[in-house]
Order: C-alpha cells, then sequence, then structure tokens
C-alpha cells in the first residue's frame, strides 16, 4: 500500500456511503493521530485499537450520522506520495468558508487548520473534511 491515510479516508468515506455503523483499518501512528483530530471536530464517534481477524493490530473507527445521513459530507486527500503540499500558516485554506477543517501535519503534531493557525504553526496540509 503506497497511502495509507488515502486508503483510510476511501474506507471511511465507503462506509459512509453505504451506512455502516463501524469500519476497520490496519493500525497506525499516523492513522491514529489524523482519528483524533476528527474525533476532536465532531466528524466520528471515536475509535478504538484492536486486533484484526489476521492478527495485526487494527483501528475500529464508529461513524457518525445525523438524522439518517452522513456527518461526513466530502473527504478530500490534498498531500499525496506523488505530490506533497506543504503551506505555511498564512497559506493554510479555509474549507467551505470555515464549515470544513483541513487537517495539518506540523512539528507540532497532526491539528486541525484552526489550531494550527492559533499555535502560528503551517505544515503539511493531509486532507480536507466537510
Amino acid at each position: 500500500m503506497n497511502d495509507p491515510i488515502a486508503d483510510m479516508l476511501t474506507r471511511i468515506r465507503n462506509s459512509s456511503l453505504r451506512g455502516k455503523s463501524t469500519v476497520m483499518t490496519p493500525a497506525s501512528k499516523l492513522r491514529a493521530w489524523v482519528l483524533d483530530v476528527l474525533a476532536d471536530e465532531g466528524y466520528i464517534r471515536g475509535y478504538e485499537k484492536t486486533t484484526g481477524a489476521d492478527g495485526h493490530p487494527a483501528i475500529e473507527i464508529s461513524l457518525k450520522y445525523y438524522e439518517g445521513e452522513p456527518v461526513i459530507r466530502e473527504l478530500k486527500r490534498i498531500s499525496k506520495p506523488g505530490r506533497r503540499v506543504y503551506m505555511g500558516v498564512k497559506d493554510i485554506p479555509q474549507v467551505r468558508q470555515g464549515l470544513g477543517v483541513s487537517i495539518v501535519s506540523t512539528p507540532k503534531g497532526v491539528m486541525s487548520d484552526a489550531n494550527a493557525r492559533a499555535a502560528n504553526v503551517g505544515g503539511e496540509v493531509l486532507c480536507t473534511v466537510f
């Protein structure tokens, strides 16, 4: 697998469109950090680390719905392995005039765009969520 973050985002997107309550993904620290931001911003109920059917560590993500519709309407990967996208604190994009969230990997950790602006730090824009 070349891009584990894109794989996780695709699993979340597909599962939410199918109306699933949970989705499993292989475990890694970066995936957990991205899920922490999604949980803090209210896009998922939460996640827990488990062991998959093959014995490898996995993460079970609990998806969130509001009146039968998925809370996550759009999930888009920005920085990819073939084209990394780095931005300074002044250049971090606002998603849908601030209604969505950009997830940024900074030297101070993975955080939302609002937290990155508050900490006055830029970094790699991993994905956007609306």
